[in-house]
């Protein structure tokens, strides 16, 4: 196995084909195909699956890309740092629930370091999508929470994924809702206060399990519910509709504008957040500046 090699792998996946890989490889098209097959047959996997319709990369494919990136972003560290040259994009990938001061991290680490190439990934997505993505390393880093509710559950799906979780902070619910919205006043809501007006949740996709909710007593029944994907139209929906979403409470002005405030709620619960690494990979340079920029957007009390 070559670092050629591994270069190939990573264009033809970019690209979708072996002739337009082959384009901006500079060689030619046999010469590509039988690298890839050469590295298959030693390694025994297989890294794309030929179809009428193209290539695409199989499950052991995926894995192999996400190695096969690391090891080339370290290679290109190595470079910088002794020839001083320029090496090409940095990459990076991170997966989070829906948290403000993620995206801000994101940002102060892009701001800092991305340079004038990077390929750069934040995944804002389901729970169980996030454990997925650390476990195939499509991401070095998945951010969520863990409760006393679903902490039983997600432990076992993470030691499961050879996956582990390093807390960040502890936070006490709070719930989102508009600046116009009559309980954005009061000092603390109780779950009685919430009953009239519509709760918003993030959808979970196939893994639909309260355990992998993203809002704590997801189990409670309410009689207006609206499950939503992303952020903005959770956000628009709150304001909209004087609806609420159940939260950490921590949110960002700058980012967010100042129409969604937290209030706290009046429960007896808590929501650890932190971060989750893969137990066979070391998190790679901007890895571990993502987790520095992660500590320090934390919430200060």
């Amino acid at each position: 196995m070559t670092l050629h090699q591994l270069k190939y792998v990573t264009a033809v996946a970019a690209k979708g084909t072996i002739s337009e890989a082959a384009k901006t490889l500079y060689i030619s098209q046999p010469s590509l195909t039988a690298a890839i097959k050469e590295l298959e047959a030693e390694l025994g996997i297989t890294i794309f699956n030929r179809t009428n319709k193209g290539i695409i990369l199989s499950s052991e494919g995926e894995e192999f890309l996400s190695y096969a990136r690391q090891v080339m972003e370290q290679t290109r560290l190595i470079e910088e740092k002794y020839t001083g040259g320029k090496t090409g994009k940095h990459l990076f990938c991170v997966s989070a629930q829906h948290y403000s001061f993620v995206v801000e991290a994101f940002v102060d680490l892009l701001r800092e370091y991305g340079g004038d190439e990077y390929d750069f990934r934040i995944r804002e997505t389901q729970t169980y999508e996030i454990i997925e993505d650390v476990a195939r390393l499509r991401s070095e880093i998945g951010v969520l929470y863990l409760s006393p509710f679903n902490e039983t559950i997600l432990r076992k799906t993470l030691r499961a994924n050879d996956l582990r979780f390093w807390p960040l902070f502890t936070a006490k619910p709070h719930v989102f809702v508009s600046a116009s919205n009559p309980l954005a006043r009061r000092t603390a809501v109780t779950l009685d206060d919430l009953a009239p007006y519509p709760r918003l949740s993030y959808e979970q996709g196939e893994h639909n399990s309260f355990y992998f909710s993203e809002e704590i007593l997801s189990t409670l029944e309410t009689k207006k519910d609206i499950v939503v994907r992303d952020r903005a139209t959770l956000f628009n929906l709150l304001i909209g509709l004087d609806g609420y979403t159940i939260c950490s409470g921590v949110i960002s002005e700058a980012l967010n504008g100042p129409n969604i405030v937290a209030v706290p709620l009046a429960v007896e619960d808590r929501m650890e957040i932190g971060y989750i690494t893969h137990n066979k990979m070391i998190p790679g340079r901007f890895g571990r500046l993502y987790i520095e920029a992660l500590k320090r957007r934390l919430p200060s009390n």
